[in-house]
């Protein structure tokens, strides 16, 4: 297990390739968000054969909803979201081009397998510190699905966002309960 590995978006399979699960990482660049209601909607744009509103390869997609922001702040708290509820819709995002998901709990086996297949990661984040995670995000912007209040899609810039991998790309988990 190596500590604060920094890496910067967008990813790349040589830079995922070097991660372990139970590495401590820091990312620094851009992540999208994305919970259950804006997932639904990028399945069925992906079914429909239409774009989607962001270009996915290479990206991280954060499983959270963030609060308002307070004066002076560009996001309210952050914390990650239970990730095996975006497990039916990860697969076909995954072989869109998305390498990475920042989330808390387990996967389904589809998305283990899916994560092995098109060289991704599973990053968690650490449940209960929204506010604490806040402060690693230096812009926060909407960039789809704006009806779906705190569920709409974000564009987040970030700096040292700290993770760890859950599961890296040859399918080994972490976890400190396992």
């Amino acid at each position: 297990m190596n500590q604060d590995i920094h890496i910067t978006t967008p990813l790349t399979d040589e830079v995922i390739k070097t991660l372990r699960a139970g590495d401590a990482v820091r990312i620094t660049g851009v992540i999208y968000t994305a919970r259950d209601a804006a997932h639904k909607k990028l399945a069925e744009l992906l079914a429909a054969g239409e774009p989607l509103p962001f270009d996915p390869a290479g990206q991280i997609v954060y499983y959270t909803g963030p609060t308002p922001a307070p004066p002076g702040r560009p996001i309210g708290s952050c914390g990650p979201t239970t990730s095996y509820r975006m497990d039916r819709y990860t697969p076909a995002l995954l072989a869109a081009g998305l390498k990475g998901m920042i989330g808390k709990g387990r996967r389904g086996q589809a998305v283990l397998d899916a994560i092995r297949e098109n060289t991704c990661v599973y990053f968690s984040a650490e449940g209960g510190c929204g506010a604490l995670l806040a402060n690693y995000v230096k812009r926060c912007d909407v960039v789809a699905f704006p009806e779906l209040g705190t569920e709409a899609m974000h564009r987040l810039e970030v700096e040292d966002f700290p993770v760890s991998v859950f599961c890296d790309c040859t399918g080994e988990l972490y976890s400190p309960y396992l």
